[in-house]
């Protein structure tokens, strides 16, 4: 069973700073809205999970300590993270996200109901911008700002990465951000779009797509065939990629 204070691999063992990390995020009460909010769904929950106790903390990454591929997104989902405790797991979103995982083999199975569901990653990562179910799903930027040494961090300890697939405008902006910090581009200013590609100075890759939200998914601004190219071009570039020189710091975090 996966252990929800250990999110990694079933046969990879975390490391100190891997597990220090995680209490950390778990602990997290920054953000009196958030904290308030969060408990707030747990405690008033929908009916189809009355039944159910809520996670109703900050959740923190999941995945390979030593993955290529970085998947970021923007924050647990009211009933979905915010219940079961891991990233993208128990929602719409999750679907979209797990079972193309599984096609491409960074998933072990294609669904994603629980934190104990036994799933795990090999070669991805999954984390979010904002680590607790903000209200309409609009975290502030100072909520932002606050939750960023924690992205840092994740960013330090994954020293295999080579691709990081933001998911959404504010995804986007704050890997940006990071990597502005950490001197991985030149840009100045990046306008968000679906299926942009932007080469880092070290190698690397930073990649766009719209959120896998049901506002974008039945809407049909994502379609399927949309979300799996971006997938399959970010698995192509995982692959190809040279190993890139240095990690970025999680000393320079305070800048994101």
């Amino acid at each position: 069973m996966q252990n929800a204070e250990r999110m990694m691999p079933s046969d990879t063992e975390p490391t100190a700073e891997w597990d220090q990390l995680t209490r950390t995020i778990h602990a997290c009460v920054r953000c009196p809205r958030l904290h308030a909010f969060r408990e707030r769904v747990g405690e008033e929950k929908v009916r189809r999970h009355a039944e159910e106790d809520y996670w109703s903390r900050p959740v923190a990454g999941f995945g390979d300590p030593d993955a290529r591929l970085i998947i970021i997104g923007l924050a647990p989902g009211a009933h979905g993270a915010n219940r079961t405790g891991r990233v993208f797991t128990g929602d719409a979103s999750g679907e979209w996200l797990y079972g193309t995982l599984h096609a491409l083999g960074y998933a072990s199975q294609p669904t994603a109901r629980h934190r104990d569901d036994g799933l795990t990653l090999r070669d991805a990562y999954i984390a979010n911008i904002v680590r607790c179910v903000p209200p309409d799903n609009r975290p502030t930027s100072a909520e932002i700002t606050a939750c960023a040494p924690y992205l840092a961090a994740e960013m330090s300890l994954l020293k295999n990465a080579r691709v990081y697939l933001a998911l959404g405008g504010l995804a986007f902006a704050q890997t940006l951000r990071f990597m502005q910090a950490q001197g991985l581009t030149t840009a100045d200013r990046l306008k968000f779009r679906h299926g942009l590609e932007h080469p880092l100075t070290d190698g690397r890759q930073l990649l766009a797509s719209y959120h896998p939200s049901q506002q974008n998914t039945r809407t049909g601004r994502l379609t399927m065939p949309m979300w799996e190219a971006v997938f399959a071009r970010a698995k192509a570039l995982t692959d190809t990629s040279e190993p890139h020189v240095g990690t970025p710091s999680a000393g320079d975090s305070q800048k994101s």
